[in-house]
């Protein structure tokens, strides 16, 4: 005999705050991306050129993650059920493999250039990065409560503190310039700062390229989860756990449990839903109920944990 109730806990994030953040930051780094640009053409610095595109591919990346956040706060339709919020994992993705592509056709422009660096005004160098390090700093700062939860807003937040040390790599690259001409240091930079944003994209490239396949969330012990689902009271074993990223904030678990009555049911429920919220921060959990031994029918590959 089996029974299979089923038992939900839910919470959802808002994302009406998240895209204010992203068109926030954007639209400044889009501003200051021109302006830059349009200096280092001026002035024919390679670091100024490569910190503008930098930060115009922090301005791209930014744009996705403001549409990805947008995309993840439409509600749930009967064709899309989870809603989109998918698209907060999508979003990063797409971000990393922007940058680690620009990297490479940077780091060869500036390998170029070596060999023959031209004349660059240091002190133009200095005081167009100098005001970057600002900028960066400042947009930084409006993602740092949120990027300890959310990997869009962790992208965002990592590349703009990537973009402030680039700029202060563009000013200290300015000073040698100016103070003893070494004109070998605009190329160079430039060959640091692509691989600084290599080095950087290539963890938020893993990161996020777990998530959408599904992995289990950083941090969390799939394991442990089924210790401690085998310590509720009435449980004989546990099998068919399942963990995974909804989106940005949610977590998502199935499990079977198995318990050798179905007394108590909404209470068992209600208690381990709010237990796993607690501990583990799953907020989106499914369990389904198997009486008895249920759990060993025609699944040898799924033995109960013990």
């Amino acid at each position: 005999m089996h029974a299979h109730p089923h038992g939900h806990g839910h919470g959802h994030a808002g994302h009406g705050n998240s895209q204010h953040l992203f068109a926030w930051a954007m639209w400044i780094n889009l501003a200051y991306s021109a302006l830059e640009a349009g200096i280092g053409i001026y002035s024919n610095s390679l670091a100024l050129i490569s910190d503008a595109l930098h930060n115009l591919g922090d301005a791209a990346g930014l744009a996705l993650a403001w549409g990805a956040a947008w995309m993840a706060s439409q509600p749930p339709t009967e064709r899309h059920t989870f809603g989109w919020r998918r698209a907060t994992q999508i979003s990063p993705l797409f971000n990393a493999l922007i940058l680690v592509g620009f990297s490479g056709a940077l780091l060869w422009e500036a390998i170029t250039r070596l060999h023959a660096p031209p004349e660059v005004p240091g002190l133009t160098v200095m005081a167009v990065a100098g005001l970057g390090i600002v900028v960066n700093l400042g947009t930084a700062a409006l993602f740092h409560r949120g990027q300890h939860t959310d990997l869009n807003k962790r992208g965002a937040y990592l590349h703009l503190l990537a973009d402030a040390a680039v700029s202060l790599a563009a000013v200290i690259a300015g000073l040698g310039i100016w103070w003893a001409g070494w004109r070998w240091l605009d190329p160079l930079t430039a060959v640091l700062v692509a691989v600084v944003i290599g080095v950087g994209s290539w963890g938020l490239l893993k990161a996020s390229f777990l998530q959408v396949m599904d992995a289990v969330p950083e941090g969390l012990d799939k394991a442990e989860v089924e210790r401690w689902l085998l310590a509720l009271p009435g449980v004989s074993a546990v099998h068919h756990v399942h963990i995974w990223s909804l989106g940005a904030e949610e977590i998502a678990l199935t499990a079977h449990v198995v318990r050798a009555t179905a007394e108590g049911h909404d209470d068992f429920i209600d208690a381990a839903n709010h237990g796993l919220h607690e501990r583990f921060g799953i907020n989106h959990a499914t369990l389904q109920i198997e009486l008895g031994g249920a759990c060993l029918h025609d699944h040898h590959d799924h033995a109960p944990h013990h």
